[in-house]
């Protein structure tokens, strides 16, 4: 018998910015240490650096877990971010289905 792990998905809601940050940066390290996750960043209506920290921390607690994370619907605006910060390799995106 083979067991698949179907990976939890957490979508923050809203901005993802500096002055939210602390907000959900816990929620996501709770995801990120359970097993692995999908970031759905669907629902994020404004991202800054602030954003790319966040997802940084959460790839770096899933990694230290041995648990991983993929992102799924970077906005532009934080891919073009990452790209200008030559951390764009870092991010594990979701393979388009």
């Amino acid at each position: 018998m083979t067991v698949v792990s179907v990976p939890e998905v957490f979508a923050p809601l809203g901005p993802l910015t500096m002055q939210r940050a602390s907000a959900v940066l816990e929620a996501g390290r709770r995801i990120a240490q359970a097993g692995p996750a999908v970031v759905d960043l669907a629902a994020v209506t404004s991202a800054d650096s602030a954003a790319l920290a966040l997802i940084l921390d959460w790839l770096r607690t899933a990694n230290q877990a041995g648990h991983a994370i993929e992102l799924r619907n970077l906005p532009a605006g934080l891919a073009s971010l990452a790209a200008l910060y030559d951390i764009d390799g870092l991010l594990p995106l979701e393979a388009k289905r």
